[in-house]
């Protein structure tokens, strides 16, 4: 009598005929990512040093702003509970 293969069967015939992809070393794969790292790092365009003061102090000021704003609505109202109640 003949054995007929079950579909799960031909299924794991025929990953296992798959050639296996060896992976590369640890070292190699480390040393790809660093000089793809590196590459990409040059294609960023750097701002300049007069950017990064005039984009610190802009951030500054909107962070000094929002809290001044904040304070005060917090005290009107502080001032509103304290009426009604």
């Amino acid at each position: 009598m003949a054995e007929k293969n079950t579909a799960a069967e031909a299924i794991v015939e025929k990953k296992d005929k798959k050639p296996a992809a060896k992976k590369p070393g640890v070292f190699k794969r480390i040393w790809a990512f660093i000089k793809g790292m590196r590459s990409e790092l040059k294609k960023v365009t750097w701002p300049s040093f007069r950017q990064v003061v005039n984009n610190t102090l802009v951030v500054i000021v909107v962070v000094v702003g929002s809290g001044v704003f904040i304070g005060l609505v917090d005290l009107l109202f502080k001032t509103l509970m304290g009426l009604l109640v």
